[in-house]
């Protein structure tokens, strides 16, 4: 197992995998159990799910494809959208997911969070925050996909989210999503430096090299990985891949 967790970040859309370019254009990239299944034979340490539109569309958990997923994947999984309810938390684990994502719904009651995080451990839930642009380029939070931008500063926010009782959280740039072009080393770095617990990068990477990078220069402990590992490479075919554990494991010694 990587010592920096490398975790390939899937989307799911109503029951298929797509890949977004900044939260908008999204492509076709095949069915979510057949890619487990590609995943289990390149052993990969850990699996993400997020349903990208089930918060923005109000679309209730398809906890049908969760079991599906959950019956073939030999590895710990977790799964973000449209999480509304501790039930709904419970049957998750129970499917088998490790871990549940929580995004937007923490904004209308962070109080889930903490019953969530009380009766399942801080280690079951990840925050998830979407960093974007605005038209003068400054860094706001935003819910639901992207499409709604929430009042609080980045930093006030994640400490609000750790306080509150996850045990990790996702950090996403909507503006490198789908790019290739490395992660937003600046806001991790300032996350990471204003928080305690460990901080996930997403969104940009195109190459090992900005894993490294993630790593050395933000100080992330995991890095969500999406594009790299579902096409060959940047303007080509679908292929699921995973970066050679060895050289990973060596570029960041």
């Amino acid at each position: 197992m990587l010592q920096t967790r490398v975790i390939p970040c899937l989307l799911l859309k109503n029951e298929s995998l797509v890949k977004t370019i900044k939260f908008k254009k999204y492509s076709y990239i095949g069915d979510p159990v057949n890619t487990v299944r590609i995943f289990n034979e390149i052993e990969v340490d850990e699996l993400m799910f997020l349903d990208i539109f089930a918060s923005k569309e109000d679309i209730d958990i398809n906890f049908r494809i969760l079991q599906d997923i959950a019956n073939e994947c030999f590895m710990p999984l977790s799964y973000g959208g449209n999480i509304k309810s501790f039930d709904d938390a419970k049957r998750i684990f129970e499917i088998g997911f490790e871990k549940i994502v929580v995004n937007s719904n923490a904004f209308k009651n962070l109080d889930l969070i903490e019953k969530i995080s009380s009766h399942f451990g801080a280690q079951s839930i990840i925050g998830s925050v979407d960093v974007g642009k605005d038209f003068f380029g400054k860094k706001h939070i935003y819910s639901h996909h992207g499409t709604k931008r929430q009042k609080y500063d980045i930093l006030e926010w994640v400490k609000r989210l750790q306080a509150a009782g996850v045990g990790e959280i996702i950090v996403t740039s909507i503006e490198k999503d789908g790019t290739w072009g490395g992660y937003d080393i600046q806001t991790l770095k300032e996350v990471v430096e204003n928080t305690n617990i460990p901080i996930i990068a997403n969104g940009g990477c195109g190459k090992i090299e900005d894993i490294r990078d993630a790593v050395k220069l933000a100080g992330v402990s995991a890095c969500a990985v999406g594009s790299m590992v579902v096409y060959q490479k940047k303007g080509m075919g679908v292929l699921v891949n995973f970066p050679n554990k060895n050289i990973l494991e060596e570029m960041l010694k």
